[in-house]
């Protein structure tokens, strides 16, 4: 994957197909490929350019000392897509990635075209703050944490309790924590970034076509604190997926593809 020198790093992307240009914002301690089995191949058979990078903190992109607060991240993203000369783009972003989007629309109307945010939140509260942090610990103590301990708690977090039961995604998903473990500094600091002031009385000022779309077994950016963003966003669209949690666009990629095509199809 290129590389390109953005807000006094590197950043690693990828452009993929031709068509109205969409980028994809991934969620925290999470590869840029995160999006490359489901979502990317449906949004090329739909005709949309396909642009997917890895944040700040995750290698290939580069690794510098923490902390990182939203605003770096929400930066790093504006001049990728200046550099890429693509805007107005078309957006979409799950977790901290939404989080990163909705900024980027406020803070930056002219780079975006329209918005979907997936598994959002405008303010966290105690518990989620708290989960973040550790979560971040736990990242920076490394092999000090037993493997086997946390990819389960991570899964937990990730997934609703119907697809933890499916025998097969679990022990995919086992596999894949065991072989890829989410360890280091950069990693933990995208986790903390999550951890912001009450940002959604800003969200007023996004005037472009927007979408949340929340998982209803989501616990670490839940159902209602999707539609508080919703709410604060003029004329913008909600709608709530069944039956799955945090990781919705990977445990429905159908039905949550579904909802970005059409989505984007209708501001195009």
């Amino acid at each position: 994957m290129p590389t390109t020198g953005v807000n006094g790093v590197r950043i690693s992307y990828r452009v993929q197909g031709e068509g109205d240009p969409l980028l994809l914002i991934g969620p925290a301690a999470s590869p840029a490929t995160i999006w490359d089995r489901h979502q990317v191949p449906e949004l090329l058979r739909a005709g949309f350019q396909v642009i997917t990078f890895d944040l700040r903190g995750s290698a290939p992109s580069d690794v510098p000392p923490g902390p990182y607060v939203l605003d770096d991240l929400v930066t790093d993203t504006a001049e990728l897509i200046r550099f890429l000369d693509v805007a107005p783009c078309l957006v979409a972003g799950v977790s901290i990635g939404a989080m990163i989007a909705q900024e980027l629309a406020r803070a930056h109307p002219g780079l975006v075209r329209a918005l979907a945010l997936m598994a959002t939140r405008g303010r966290g509260d105690v518990y989620r703050d708290a989960l973040a942090r550790g979560c971040a610990d736990a990242m920076r103590a490394g092999a000090s944490v037993p493997t086997g301990y946390s990819s389960v708690a991570t899964m937990s977090q990730l997934f609703a309790p119907g697809t933890l039961a499916d025998d097969e995604f679990t022990r995919d998903w086992l596999t894949t924590l065991s072989l890829f473990p989410q360890r280091g500094e950069g990693l933990a600091a995208q986790y903390e970034a999550t951890v912001t002031g009450d940002h959604l009385p800003g969200l007023a000022r996004v005037r472009c076509p927007s979408l949340v779309l929340a998982f209803a077994h989501d616990f670490v950016m839940p159902p209602p604190m999707g539609r508080a963003v919703a709410d604060a966003i003029p004329d913008c669209r909600f709608e709530l997926l069944q039956e799955c949690g945090h990781f919705g666009f990977l445990e429905r990629p159908g039905e949550v593809n579904r909802c970005l095509v059409d989505f984007f199809r209708s501001v195009v």
